[in-house]
């Protein structure tokens, strides 16, 4: 491909400067032959006919300019024919990256996806060197962070971590890296070389009656915590519905109390009667726009 400066005559007298990207020619059906070009129209003009002195200097820096934007436009056509890393992607550091990524995720949505990307975060600040940059990711790197998620990673509880969180957080960090690849901070896909964790059978556990009576004797560190738990217990809602649910998806009925609510993992509208029993536990009604557990996040732990 051809990258080269062009200029066009405007009808107002000024000359109007743009990038042509020759890509070669081909012949159509009918056997005419059609060159292949595009333009990139970079609104910096010319005075046709410089006379005053500050005409000309104008014109002067306006070619230094074009010409300094050229020679970008250049690099970067040889970068990715080559497959040459950006030099200035390259040197961001990794973990800055992937806190930007868990910010998203917080941005983006309230569900445990945001609590498993914040989670991955904090592990990998154990074994990841906050100056390590992109330029030094290779599959050893990659390795090395399976190893780690496979026999050292412990819980908050200093226990190994379960088959499904070495699942769950190795696969957030492989897509940090498909990320970074897609976004040109690094030239080789390092999510691609290494497989990930089997995931398990996940296994429910449920209460039993006087296991939830004891529960809701307890002493809680977190109030909404506990309202929220012992509401989804009695409604079967999901964390992900209850930490969204707004009190205009609250209908009182004289005695009956219903929630009508979008449900998060589906889409799909549902309409659910609750017990008075549920119903007391949400307290006194609000703003409609407000949450009803207000206050309730993922990352709530009860010792």
């Amino acid at each position: 491909m051809n990258i080269t400066l062009k200029q066009k005559n405007l009808a107002d007298g000024r000359i109007s400067l743009f990038i042509e990207y020759y890509k070669g020619s081909s012949t159509n059906v009918q056997g005419k032959r059609i060159h292949l070009r595009d333009f990139e129209y970079l609104k910096l003009y010319l005075h046709p006919d410089p006379k005053t002195p500050n005409e000309k200097k104008e014109n002067k820096e306006t070619m230094v300019l074009v010409e300094s934007i050229l020679a970008i436009k250049k690099a970067e056509y040889v970068q990715g024919r080559y497959d040459l890393k950006d030099t200035v992607k390259s040197k961001r550091t990794f973990l800055t990256y992937f806190e930007e990524l868990t910010d998203e995720k917080r941005l983006q949505d309230s569900s445990n996806n945001y609590g498993n990307w914040f989670s991955t975060l904090q592990h990998l600040k154990k074994i990841v060197s906050k100056n390590m940059t992109f330029d030094e990711i290779d599959e050893r790197f990659v390795k090395k962070v399976h190893r780690y998620f496979e026999k050292d990673a412990l819980t908050k509880s200093e226990i190994p971590l379960s088959q499904n969180s070495k699942y769950s957080y190795f696969n957030k960090f492989k897509a940090a890296l498909r990320s970074a690849f897609d976004n040109g901070y690094l030239t080789i896909n390092y999510a691609s070389k290494i497989k990930s964790f089997e995931q398990a059978e996940s296994q429910r556990e449920y209460l039993i009656f006087d296991e939830l009576q004891r529960l809701a004797k307890a002493e809680c560190k977190y109030p909404v915590l506990k309202k929220a738990f012992l509401f989804s217990c009695l409604s079967g809602l999901r964390w992900s519905d209850i930490n969204t649910l707004i009190w205009k998806e609250v209908r009182d009925e004289g005695d009956v109390s219903r929630v009508n609510f979008r449900q998060e993992k589906t889409d799909g509208v549902e309409y659910l009667y609750i017990s008075k029993q549920a119903r007391d536990l949400l307290g006194e009604r609000q703003d409609s726009q407000e949450r009803v557990f207000k206050g309730l996040k993922y990352g709530m732990i009860q010792y």
